[in-house]
């Protein structure tokens, strides 16, 4: 009864956790930050396939790290590699240091990524309440939106007096964080038993993952639809700093615009199970990236691209946040961070080819000729989505 209890709490502390860990205010200015440093838009974008081809390596090996030694350790790992790349962001003012940086962040991030997830899914399945995750996962993401609204306001607000003010706040709140990850009670749903398997256990971990998706192609169609839809939206996430700020707005201006959007995507994504039940699984996938696709020529070509802007932030909290639920509920306990982690690997996949690809057009011609290619691009690929999806339909 009292490891149900505290199993009940990780639900609970994985709200704080998430304010807490996502309270950076460097998220909606660093690419302003090393735009003053020196960097080019092309250097940016290296800089951003730097940290996907870290990430793109390492997660698999983190996600088995997750289901082997526990889904607290791995988000323990990677709380310190996260404090480890702020401070040398901080302190760097090279390429090379910048890209060691983005080495620790993008392992942060693959430590967090599957063990997160898979931490509360479980605790919830071990208690007899996983049927609860799109609910929990949507105010989860609230206090995501809420964090980034705080960050990207205040952020924005100490950039134009001093960016190391807002660097040395990450890294106190980092500190913080540290410690309350230590919280959590491990659930022992999935555990991998090591005594059975102690030679070549990674190696074992990774492949019984990859059978199940292979016994289950459904569960990487959804991967791959989701990822897509992330990578676009994270280009111009990132890329629309530097556009706003082209166009004559000013740091505190654009915290903003990207608060508001983190308010609205914070709704919408509590709003998520009330409205994947009115349209099913279908209209998720079939409408939510023709709706990803209208604002990314919006944002190209409209004065009023910050209402695109805001609207494509909630699209992509709904997408995150349905899809989720769809792929735990197929996928084993004892391979959900490593196969979680598979998914964010396929986003970086993306992120490699896509980031830098911007970066250069951006130079070469302007973010906004960008973002007109993400368009183009965006709108062939809802044109193959949609015709998979009614095809599909129609053979059921």
């Amino acid at each position: 009864m009292e490891k149900n209890i505290q199993l009940k709490r990780n639900v609970t502390r994985n709200y704080l956790y998430t304010l807490l860990q996502n309270m950076d205010f460097t998220r909606g200015i660093w690419m302003i930050y090393l735009a003053g440093k020196g960097m080019s838009l092309t250097q940016l974008g290296l800089l951003e396939t730097i940290f996907h081809i870290t990430s793109f390596t390492m997660e698999v090996p983190t996600g088995a790290i997750a289901d082997i030694f526990g889904r607290r350790v791995s988000r323990i790992l990677g709380r310190f590699a996260s404090l480890i790349s702020v401070i040398i962001l901080l302190m760097s003012n090279n390429f090379y240091m910048f890209a060691v940086s983005f080495i620790f962040t993008a392992l942060s991030y693959n430590l967090e990524s599957g063990a997160g997830d898979a931490l509360i899914y479980d605790s919830l399945k071990e208690i007899g309440e996983e049927e609860q995750f799109m609910r929990v996962n949507g105010n989860r993401e609230v206090f995501y939106q809420t964090a980034s609204t705080i960050s990207f306001l205040i952020g924005g607000i100490l950039a134009v007096r001093s960016y190391g003010i807002a660097f040395t706040l990450t890294i106190l709140i980092g500190c913080i964080t540290i410690l309350q990850s230590f919280t959590f009670r491990e659930p022992g749903v999935g555990a991998v038993q090591r005594a059975e398997h102690s030679e070549n256990l990674f190696i074992r971990q990774i492949k019984d993952s990859f059978k199940v998706i292979v016994k289950n192609p459904r569960v990487g169609t959804l991967i791959v639809f989701t990822e897509i839809i992330m990578a676009f939206s994270t280009c111009i996430f990132y890329y629309l700093q530097n556009y706003l700020k082209g166009d004559g707005y000013n740091e505190a201006a654009i915290g903003i615009i990207y608060a508001v959007s983190s308010l609205a995507a914070a709704f919408t994504a509590t709003q998520t199970h009330r409205i994947e039940s009115r349209i099913k699984e279908k209209g998720i996938l079939l409408l939510m990236p023709m709706v990803t696709v209208a604002c990314t020529w919006g944002i190209a070509l409209s004065r009023y691209h910050y209402i695109l802007f805001i609207l494509l932030m909630m699209t992509e909290g709904l997408i995150y946040v349905a899809v989720s639920d769809y792929v735990n509920k197929m996928i084993p306990s004892e391979n959900r961070a490593t196969i979680l982690s598979f998914a964010s690997m396929v986003f970086s996949f993306f992120m490699i080819i896509l980031f830098p690809l911007i970066g250069v057009i951006g130079d070469s011609f302007s973010l906004r000729t960008a973002f007109v290619f993400l368009g183009t691009l965006g709108s062939i690929l809802v044109l193959i989505n949609s015709y998979l999806l009614l095809s599909k339909g129609k053979r059921q």
